[in-house]
């Protein structure tokens, strides 16, 4: 090689050929979604670890009085889990091109997704009437901080949720909906985990 060529060689050049196989797939062979959905869910499950620790820490406190948590929380509970079921057997119809589980499995797991945070909110309202505020008690802030987090995290998948479910109502090919299907289901998964061990942090005090 000349002394020409080692001047106007672009050294960036591979780089950028690894990043248009990037994009084909053939460097990296997990989908652009998919890979988006484990960096967030990774995110996600720091900022719980760090509230969980906080909570725990906070518990040592001698002003913490613990809160008498409304039975509604596991009647919610158990409504989260049916979503959760719900959107698995979309899940598993989506890779069985089977397009009536898909669509009564979604149907079924959002409306269960919307009765959960309907009851979640009637939960903190039952206990505002009771004269529960965040300021009354650091128990009771983190309650509304914890439950108002989730149900967060859950609203913005039921945006995900809607737009999947209108393009398969649109028509849209059930192979083209399939990946959102499965994430749709992942992220439901994790939800439910999440909301289990908040909820057996909130039993435990």
């Amino acid at each position: 090689m000349n002394l020409f060529h080692l001047l106007t060689e672009k050294p960036w050049a591979p780089a950028l050929g690894g990043v248009a196989g990037l994009r084909h797939g053939s460097t990296f062979s997990l989908p652009t979604a998919t890979l988006g959905l484990r960096v967030f869910l990774a995110v996600v499950t720091v900022l719980f670890s760090l509230l969980i620790v906080a909570y725990h820490d906070r518990m040592a406190v001698a002003d913490w009085r613990p809160l008498a948590e409304p039975w509604l929380l596991w009647l919610n509970t158990a409504v989260l889990i049916l979503s959760s079921v719900a959107l698995q057997w979309a899940r598993v119809a989506a890779r069985r091109g089977e397009i009536g589980g898909v669509r009564t499995g979604l149907l079924a797991g959002g409306v269960c997704a919307a009765a959960f945070l309907a009851g979640q909110l009637l939960a903190s309202q039952q206990l505002a009437a009771l004269g529960y505020f965040a300021a009354t008690n650091p128990a009771i802030a983190f309650f509304y901080l914890i439950t108002g987090l989730h149900a967060l995290h859950l609203l913005g998948g039921l945006v995900a949720w809607g737009r999947t479910t209108a393009k398969l109502w649109r028509g849209v090919a059930l192979a083209q909906l399939r990946l959102s299907v499965e994430l749709c289901a992942v992220y439901w998964h994790f939800l439910l985990v999440v909301w289990l061990l908040l909820f057996g942090l909130l039993l435990s005090t």
